[in-house]
């Protein structure tokens, strides 16, 4: 399951890179929540809670039901 998200979030990356930001893969809790961190200019970005929920959730959740969310940390 933890490389099927990493491959998802390769699809996400160009475009975070293209506005000099990007996305690590820290884990995948018991829960089936996935931690992401942001990097560069999305760390800290006022924006950045919408990119994971609005864009980054929601494309893990419709390819795969069985995670319940996704969390940003630092």
């Amino acid at each position: 399951m933890e490389q099927k998200i990493k491959d998802a979030l390769a699809q996400i990356r160009p475009y975070l890179q293209r506005d000099g930001g990007d996305i690590e893969f820290v884990e995948l809790t018991e829960d089936n929540v996935v931690k992401v961190r942001l990097q560069g200019h999305c760390a800290g970005c006022p924006g950045a809670q919408m990119t994971i929920k609005g864009v980054v959730e929601r494309l893990l959740k419709e390819s795969y039901p069985e995670i319940k969310g996704v969390e940003s940390v630092q």
